[in-house]
């Protein structure tokens, strides 16, 4: 990771850190409404507090810790599901996870496109990746007080041409936190009616992407191949007695 990320534990342990967090699982669960039982969940980055969802639901959840944050286990009541590790090269095999959340991880990434092939790597050709990144339009990725205002924020075509590059194809857009980032009791009431509004009038300007793709097997080309020729050849051939 290039950054510490700031004060996350502190920040979603505030008031509007915990409205943050219930807005982002509401997107979340919109996404990912259910997972099959059984099911392979790898959360990267700072997604333990979102893998809840599908951790009640019978999901196989796992969550991978960047070096450099403080240490705590998850989940707090049940065997820990919490390794540490770099996300730029993740400690399991190809093919492993039916699914990969990552959350306050790509922005804070030494490489990214390198995160993305790893994740690109263990997940199932069938998997899904559910990336939640600052918005370089939002507000909050232009207030240093909260964890979406550090490292780098992408706009919504940013994050689609980068997944596009590392071999993957986007499936689905959506937005989250159109409630200003401030701290007044007003405003985090209506946090709910704010993101309702925000996400119909004006869907770009949320405070953070989620981003849901596949892998993309069509930019695949297997060695040795010859590509095809767009234009006939003319050959001659001599003519034989």
């Amino acid at each position: 990771m290039r950054h510490e990320v700031h004060g996350l534990r502190d920040f979603y342990a505030t008031p509007a850190g915990l409205v943050a967090a219930r807005l982002l699982r509401e997107r979340l669960r919109l996404a990912w409404p259910d997972l099959p039982r059984g099911a392979a969940l790898l959360g990267l980055g700072y997604a333990s507090p979102f893998l809840r969802i599908w951790h009640r639901g019978g999901a196989r959840c796992v969550s991978l810790l960047p070096p450099h944050l403080p240490e705590w286990r998850w989940p707090r009541s049940a065997r820990s599901r919490t390794a540490i590790g770099e996300g730029e090269a993740l400690p399991f095999p190809d093919l492993f996870f039916d699914r990969i959340l990552l959350v306050h991880g790509l922005e804070h990434a030494e490489n990214g496109r390198r995160l993305l092939r790893e994740a690109w790597r263990v997940l199932k050709d069938d998997g899904r990746l559910l990336i939640v990144a600052p918005n370089r339009l939002g507000l909050w990725a232009h207030l240093e007080r909260t964890p979406f205002g550090h490292g780098e924020p992408y706009s919504t075509g940013q994050l689609e041409r980068l997944l596009r590059r590392q071999l993957f194809a986007v499936t689905r857009r959506d937005s989250a936190l159109f409630i200003p980032p401030f701290r007044t009791r007003l405003l985090l009431r209506g946090a709910g009616a704010w993101d309702r509004l925000g996400s119909r009038l004006c869907p770009g300007f949320g405070g953070v992407t989620l981003m849901e793709a596949t892998k993309d097997f069509s930019e695949l080309i297997p060695a040795g191949a010859v590509p095809a020729v767009g234009r006939r050849r003319r050959v001659v051939v001599a003519e034989t007695a």
